[in-house]
């Protein structure tokens, strides 16, 4: 996974740090769209997710891959957590010294889930649980959620089991790059 700054156009600055980091994995990259606008790059795994200031790109040769990212701001989670979270989330959510970041975590995780299954967040299921701080996924065997710290962000990564390796290499930021 690679992380960069969002840019005046970020579907575009997606795109071309998705092109660049599938440059180190396969010859002559293709970015191509299915038609739910869903990337691929032929011979890997691709997502991509950005907010309002970053952009975060992962892909693999192990299996499905999904990441999200979201920006650590105020907000009032309370009602998305509990119209959507487990009482096991809920519980372990209210437990952590910021809540707000582990409501992102659990967030971060459904959406990343979501897109490495290629359903999306509301056909993956907002209700799927999610590890509590990362690790497998009980509802799809061998599939595991990672998370990663980046200053006033949360990212997550699905991947399958030991395809996550996370490192400091990347033509962006230097940001931690987990690579699969």
């Amino acid at each position: 996974m690679w992380l960069a700054p969002v840019g005046a156009e970020p579907r575009l600055a997606a795109h071309n740090l998705l092109r660049t980091l599938g440059s180190t994995l396969v010859d002559n990259p293709t970015l191509r769209h299915d038609q739910s606008g869903r990337p691929h790059i032929p011979g890997l795994a691709v997502s991509i997710s950005y907010s309002r200031h970053l952009i975060a790109v992962a892909a693999s040769y192990g299996g499905p891959v999904g990441v999200d990212v979201e920006e650590v701001r105020a907000r009032d989670v309370a009602g998305l957590a509990g119209r959507w979270f487990a009482p096991r989330e809920l519980e372990w959510m209210g437990r952590q010294d910021d809540e707000l970041v582990a409501f992102l975590q659990l967030w971060t995780g459904k959406e990343a889930v979501g897109k490495a299954l290629g359903v999306g967040l509301g056909e993956a299921g907002l209700r799927r649980e999610m590890p509590l701080g990362g690790g497998a996924v009980e509802s799809v065997p061998g599939l595991v959620v990672t998370h990663l710290r980046w200053p006033d962000a949360v990212l997550a990564v699905a991947a399958p089991a030991g395809e996550v390796e996370v490192s400091r290499r990347s033509p962006t930021l230097d940001p931690p790059c987990a690579r699969g």
